[in-house]
């Protein structure tokens, strides 16, 4: 394999899985070693199970739901002023392809 060469790696529906890394405190640490020792897991699939399980009580948090929707106004807001700073540039509806210039022999 060469350097620039990825090596396979697996997939779940949610893509591939990358690497994390994450600092935490010694003691943190030794209490995630323990639930994954008294679960039979690796430390690894505790903290992916943690995080899908905050991840899908987040979804649900009214904070959080009020926040997306600030947001998506937000991105709303951003993408409609580059919309019209493409049309003030290129004049025309979106997609429209400016004539093209003739060439001189004909």
């Amino acid at each position: 394999m060469s350097e620039n060469t990825r090596a396979e790696v697996p997939a779940t529906a949610l893509g591939p899985i990358r690497p994390l890394s994450v600092r935490i405190t010694d003691g943190l640490r030794a209490q995630l070693e323990v639930f994954a020792q008294l679960n039979d897991r690796s430390v690894t699939e505790e903290i992916r199970l943690a995080l899908e399980t905050w991840i899908e009580t987040s979804k649900s948090d009214p904070k959080v739901l009020q926040r997306a929707e600030t947001v998506r106004a937000e991105i709303d807001r951003e993408a409609k002023t580059k919309q019209n700073a493409i049309e003030a540039i290129f004049g025309g509806t979106p997609g429209a392809k400016a004539p093209r210039a003739k060439s001189g022999s004909a």
